[in-house]
């Protein structure tokens, strides 16, 4: 079985920032995609950004130039650098990754979220 656990969440002022961590552990070959995504209440899930094993990266238009994706293959960790944050920004994050087990089949694991809320 494999485990998320993020830190990170809270209040913030707008053009303030916060870090987002994610840490994964249990059963794994391997980890592919990194991604972090957000939801509002009532609306759909959206990916913010995500980071291929490699270090390739890509970032929903709103949050570029403001977040940053990370990542370290050997703690197996993702962290979401957000600044200039913004009330638009307000959201529960979650972080998702993508893990291929001994078996090469890929499977979807999602942490249990963290609420992040951009007000003055």
């Amino acid at each position: 079985q494999v485990q998320l656990v993020e830190s990170g969440g809270g209040l913030v002022q707008p053009g303030g920032s916060l870090v987002l961590s994610c840490a994964a552990s249990g059963s794994m070959y391997s980890i592919n995609t990194m991604n972090w995504y957000r939801q509002v209440l009532g609306k759909r899930r959206e990916l913010v950004a995500g980071i291929t094993r490699g270090g390739r990266t890509n970032y929903t238009d709103s949050v570029k130039g403001r977040f940053t994706i990370s990542r370290d293959n050997v703690k197996n960790t993702v962290v979401l650098q957000m600044n200039n944050l913004k009330p638009e920004d307000t959201a529960v994050y979650y972080c998702n990754i993508k893990v291929m087990n001994d078996f090469m089949i890929e499977s979807d694991y999602w942490g249990q979220g963290t609420q992040v809320t951009v007000s003055s």
